[in-house]
């Protein structure tokens, strides 16, 4: 097991359940004020799906480095800018977030092209 993956992935899986709370309590007004409900829940989804998919990355030894990488890029390109325009209403940071999607989509080919042992 690779234990440094591990404490980063659990650590991002922390932040996506803190921020999805954040979202649904304290920013409850903001966000629906903003009509950003749905941009920050997406975030929040696309977040923790892939720090889970850290998770299991991080119980294979053997698993490649590449896609751990592209998955903690998409989690801070996509569901960062998605965060960043919830709460601002930047709408010049949206150009950021397909960046984000293509870093996940990466990971995931990565893992059909070179899968853990």
């Amino acid at each position: 097991m690779n234990s440094l993956l591990f404490r980063i992935a659990a650590a991002l899986c922390f932040l996506a359940v803190a921020l999805g709370a954040f979202g649904a309590h304290a920013l409850k007004g903001t966000l629906a004020a903003n009509a950003m409900t749905d941009v920050w829940n997406k975030a929040v989804l696309y977040h923790f799906v892939h720090a889970l998919a850290l998770l299991v990355l991080a119980s294979w030894p053997a698993a490649s480095r590449a896609p751990a990488a592209f998955f903690v890029s998409g989690i801070v390109l996509f569901s960062g800018s998605l965060y960043l325009i919830a709460l601002t209403n930047l709408g010049w940071l949206g150009p950021i977030t397909p960046f984000g999607g293509l870093c996940f989509l990466a990971g995931w080919i990565s893992l059909i092209a070179w899968p853990p042992r």
